[in-house]
């Protein structure tokens, strides 16, 4: 595994890890609003929840592009070999 490589990883971590500790806060938050106000803002959590949903989806999906690409280039590269013997 390159530097480069390395350095993606961690940063999708923290990615992951830094929604995560936002949608906790933001939980946090919303429910001391609903504890002080009496009534939740509920197109504000459902709007909330589904952006920060789609930006972990969107990684996941870049990450596994990326590791289909690398896994189909091994195999080609795998197959060259053999053919070679």
């Amino acid at each position: 595994m390159t530097k480069k490589e390395k350095k993606q990883i961690k940063f999708s971590k923290l990615i992951v890890t830094t929604v995560i500790i936002f949608n906790v806060v933001f939980a946090g938050i919303v429910l001391y609003i609903f504890f002080k106000v009496g009534s939740e803002p509920t197109s504000l959590i459902a709007s909330w929840f589904s952006f920060t949903t789609i930006e972990l989806w969107s990684l996941a999906s870049i990450k596994k592009e990326e590791t289909k690409d690398e896994l189909v280039i091994k195999d080609d590269y795998v197959k060259k070999v053999n053919k070679k013997k």
